[in-house]
């Protein structure tokens, strides 16, 4: 009898990471499906109360310069219980600069710590190869940051396109993904409606190099249209598609 006889679950693991078929001893799961289940559950779990070592990412990030800049919730209790004040950042810590830049790379930790630390820096390196000829500001590393904290974020830095990488919400089959929010001119009270959003950025998801060329062909687009968000679409043959500007 082959695998597949035996176990007719089989080839469907074989071609995803969900849970599926996973057998029963007795009236409950077998063991080591449990087992898994809560390791998968414990690492979600630490993926969401983790801390980013801002301080190793920095040196990662080096010799480019970079800003670390906090959002108005204090701790990771109230960032978790207060979704609002991470959106918000604290005006402290802005720069006071009349500079202008093309581009504002946000680092934030969001709600994964892990997808931060193992997958920003190597995936902002490659849209760097990618973004020869325009003018990109320091780097902001957001503290207890959600998406929306990249908006004000980059407005004080004049920048024209927001790129905010930052940890997605841990699943139990991923717990280390990372997103990337694409806004055009960046301001307090943009919508998530104005954003495009590359997800899924992990090592056995998107790759790098091609969350890279999506996010840079985004840029790029945005800059000549002067629009993100739904109004901007990509479609299967590499184009990018704008629809037809229409207000709330």
């Amino acid at each position: 009898m082959s695998p597949f006889e035996r176990d007719p679950f089989a080839r469907f693991r074989n071609a995803t990471r969900a849970r599926i078929g996973l057998g029963r001893a007795g009236d409950a799961l077998p063991t080591s499906a449990i087992l898994d289940f809560q390791l998968a559950h414990a690492r979600a779990r630490d993926a969401v109360h983790g801390h980013v070592d801002f301080v190793a990412l920095a040196k990662q990030l080096a010799p480019v310069p970079t800003v670390r800049i906090r959002s108005r919730a204090k701790d990771r209790t109230i960032y978790l219980a207060r979704p609002d004040l991470g959106r918000q950042t604290n005006a402290a810590d802005l720069p006071s600069s009349g500079d202008r830049y093309d581009i504002a790379f946000i680092i934030a930790d969001g709600l994964s710590a892990s997808a931060v630390e193992h997958h920003a820096v190597p995936l902002f390196k490659a849209c760097m190869k990618r973004l020869g000829g325009f003018s990109v500001a320091p780097v902001i590393l957001g503290e207890q940051a959600r998406v929306a904290f990249g908006d004000e974020a980059a407005a004080a830095f004049g920048a024209e396109v927001a790129i905010v990488l930052i940890g997605e919400r841990p699943g139990l089959s991923v717990p280390d993904s990372l997103g990337a929010y694409i806004t055009f001119r960046p301001q307090s009270g943009r919508r998530d409606s104005e954003r495009n959003c590359i997800s899924n950025i992990h090592a056995d998801g998107l790759s790098y190099e091609v969350a890279a060329d999506k996010i840079v062909w985004i840029v790029r687009e945005a800059l000549r249209l002067q629009l993100t968000g739904v109004d901007l679409k990509e479609n299967a043959e590499g184009a990018i598609e704008a629809l037809p500007h229409q207000e709330a």
